[in-house]
């Protein structure tokens, strides 16, 4: 049979309006071309070991991570099944399920390519080994004073001089955009290089959305000024508390912004992460964390008041927690000081030293004000933490020391499954409890979840899937596994032939590239309809970017397909493979490129360096396994 036949319609999908241009021309491949990918997938559990359930929010089993430290921060190991107790909703549940984790030594050396992989071709599959806990550190400038950046730097550098071996850490950064810094490695040198990447650096400038120390005591100070002025004006107090609703106003817009940037972030670490085995430790460094993971009322109202959607939070709380993501929030300001007093907040005015600290009374009030602002502070990072089975560090300029804290607290776990009494998935929150038959010991663990089901909504999704997931620098998303392989095409075209890609106004030179996707048919979503056929459908995008971060062309197209019982069988064994072609510039870029399944709602991405060389036959490519940009 005709490979065309596995294919009867192709269609072009419906994304931004950047992407609507013509269709793409798309080419089959042979499917016998696609059999490495079940190699791919087979190869990633090895023979005898142990199979550990994937926790899934919708699944009838509950999986938790316990940490169990003694009263010196330690951890403990060797605690049998039947010390650990545990409860959801106060119900007693059965433990169905048990294991331990410990420290697990790699060298840089250690992650090998995956059997029966050509080395031409790149792939999602997470580079971290089954079973091992890995470390992501967040480096948050969106919510931290601009004086702290360079300290929190330094700081992780200290900290990688020190790194055990075989620890494995990625780096995002997080300030006016969301980046990839560098994927999971265990190589100290390449750590260090990504930081020291000048692309990588501080910011020059905050974000327009943080409302700093020196943002707030220019209002207090104009505030002042506009009271001294209505004292003297009959009816001015009006302009006083329209100064002060105006102030208010501005804040309130600017946490918004900073409260949705940071869940975006979040969710796409989780995505990131999702199907990486094991426990995942996010250390995130910052100055406040404005998100929770399960809002109480007050911080629910706080959200509404906002115009912040509930279900955006219950998102992300459903991903860290499907994720097997633990936070571990270290405050970037380090030892806690009362800086009302410092000569950076005193605005010399009137003959008075420091008029915005006041004196007296007005002075206690500053005092307080600060106090219960980091208070609040500790209490998020706190529940942050406990909520997701972490632990928060805070008040200590030694933050070295705390992500090295933070890294061994997580490296050594229990992992607990369970199926709930409570069979219901009626989107209630479920509180988990963990607790040991005896023994004097700390335990961190999540402390609930959404039981929630997923439903599969037929037809195209509202929007772009793919647009937000193939913006520049975010990582990989590994909800769906697939692989890539990028060459020049040969022959080159002709210089007066028509383009292809997305982009009208692309100039050139350029070089033709060829793109392959292989996709593994058992990962997607397959419905069988009315004549026996199996109905099943794909959204391919692409995404080429300089590195300044500008798009510079791309390609998007959905695939539909209508599979016969043994054609159906023939993909579910080998594989789906398709082929298009894109012209790119003749410079270093990378390639953004992904995949959606409109059955599942899963996304994949993978980032590959495109590097042309002298001509069309020197292009490099690659590598992409894990590694950031």
């Amino acid at each position: 049979m005709p490979v065309k036949a596995l294919i009867p319609e192709i269609a072009r999908g419906s994304g931004p309006e950047e992407f609507l241009l013509p269709s793409p021309r798309f080419r089959l491949l042979p499917l016998g071309c696609a059999c490495f990918l079940a190699a791919v997938l087979s190869a990633q559990t090895p023979a005898g070991q142990q199979q550990i359930p994937v926790l899934k929010a919708t699944a009838r089993t509950v999986i938790v991570d316990v940490v169990v430290t003694n009263n010196s921060g330690d951890a403990v190991a060797g605690l049998p099944k039947q010390y650990f107790q545990v409860m959801e909703d106060g119900k007693p549940q059965t433990v169905n399920y048990f294991e331990e984790h410990g420290v697990k030594t790699v060298s840089p050396e250690g992650s090998k390519p995956l059997a029966n992989l050509p080395p031409e071709f790149h792939t999602n599959v997470p580079p971290a080994p089954e079973t091992d806990s890995v470390n992501v550190l967040l480096i948050d400038t969106l919510n931290t004073e601009t004086k702290d950046q360079p300290f929190v730097r330094k700081q992780i550098l200290s900290y990688l001089r020190q790194m055990k071996p075989g620890t494995r850490v990625a780096i995002f950064s997080l300030g006016s955009h969301f980046r990839f810094v560098q994927g999971f490695t265990s190589d100290v040198s390449r750590l260090q290089a990504a930081l020291s990447d000048t692309r990588n650096g501080p910011e020059t400038e905050k974000d327009a959305s943080f409302h700093s120390r020196s943002d707030r005591d220019d209002d207090a100070a104009e505030l002042r000024n506009v009271q001294a002025i209505a004292a003297e004006l009959r009816g001015a107090p009006a302009l006083v508390e329209g100064l002060a609703a105006a102030q208010e106003e501005v804040m309130t817009t600017q946490y918004q912004v900073r409260v949705e940037k940071t869940l975006d972030a979040l969710e796409s670490i989780a995505r990131y992460l999702s199907n990486v085995p094991g426990r995942k430790n996010l250390i995130w460094l910052g100055g406040s964390f404005p998100v929770t993971v399960f809002p109480n009322d007050a911080e629910r109202r706080q959200m509404s008041n906002l115009h912040l959607s509930l279900s955006t939070a219950k998102e992300m709380a459903d991903l860290l927690f499907t994720s097997k993501l633990a936070v571990y929030p270290i405050n970037a300001e380090g030892l806690a000081n009362n800086t009302t007093m410092d000569a950076e907040h005193c605005l010399p005015e009137r003959g008075n030293s420091c008029p915005d600290a006041g004196t007296g009374p007005a002075l206690g009030t500053n005092l307080n004000m600060e106090n219960d602002a980091r208070g609040h502070t500790q209490l998020t990072m706190e529940k942050l933490a406990d909520d997701t089975g972490g632990k928060a560090f805070y008040n200590t300029n030694d933050l070295s020391m705390a992500v090295q804290k933070a890294i061994a607290n997580g490296s050594h776990y229990y992992t607990i499954a369970y199926t709930p009494t409570n069979s219901r998935l009626d989107g209630g929150y479920r509180k988990v409890t963990v607790k040991l038959e005896s023994g004097n010991y700390k335990l961190a663990y999540r402390q609930g979840y959404n039981a929630e089901e997923t439903h599969i909504t037929a037809g195209k999704p509202a929007g772009d899937p793919l647009k937000s997931q193939l913006e520049f620098g975010l990582p990989n998303s590994t909800e769906l596994l697939y692989g890539v392989r990028v060459t020049a095409a040969e022959p080159q075209p002709r210089p007066n032939a028509p383009r292809a890609g997305l982009n009208a106004k692309l100039s050139c030179p350029c070089t033709r590239y060829r793109i392959e996707y292989r996709i593994p048919g058992s990962d997607v979503a397959f419905v069988p309809d009315q004549n026996g056929r199996q109905s099943g459908k794909i959204d391919f995008g692409l995404v080429a970017y300089g590195h300044d971060g500008k798009a510079v062309n791309w390609q998007q197209s959905t695939l539909a397909m209508a599979l016969k019982p043994d054609m159906f069988a023939y993909v579910q064994k080998n594989g789906i493979p398709l082929r298009f072609e894109i012209d790119l510039p003749n410079s270093d870029l990378y390639l953004e490129t992904g995949l959606y399944d409109w059955g599942t709602g899963k996304t994949g991405t993978l980032s590959i360096p495109v590097q042309p060389g002298n001509g069309a036959s020197s292009a490099r490519i690659g590598p992409s396994n894990g590694v950031g940009h």
